[in-house]
């Protein structure tokens, strides 16, 4: 199975196929991924454990465990964990016709990936 750290948190791959691809994402206390969107995939979160703040475009939504979100393919979309003292896990479910690390666009990002 494929796992990754990043400085927010990290993710696992729990299935990668031609049509969709399945990540159980972690976000750690107080982090938050960058603001981004992607050209070839749209994608559906829904949170495990914890609580998040998700910006959509010029949206901005709390999630609790056992709510769902959709963000559309090119939708500027982020999370944020404002737990102080639980990580946020939620399953992403990707769909579109391509899934690389490499169709993300960064617009800002807390760890100087732009």
């Amino acid at each position: 199975m494929e796992r990754d750290t990043r400085p927010w948190g990290g993710y696992e791959v729990l299935a990668d196929e031609p049509d969709h691809k399945v990540k159980r994402i972690t976000v750690l206390p107080g982090k938050r991924l960058s603001l981004q969107s992607h050209r070839f995939r749209s994608e559906h979160w829904h949170i495990v454990s914890g609580s998040g703040l998700v910006t959509r475009d010029h949206e901005l939504l709390p999630l609790e465990a056992g709510q769902s979100i959709d963000i559309p393919q090119g939708a500027k979309h982020r999370v944020l964990n404002p737990d102080t003292d639980r990580p946020l896990v939620f399953i992403e479910i990707q769909r579109g016709s391509y899934f690389g690390e490499d169709d993300i666009t960064r617009y800002e990002d807390d760890f100087g990936r732009v």
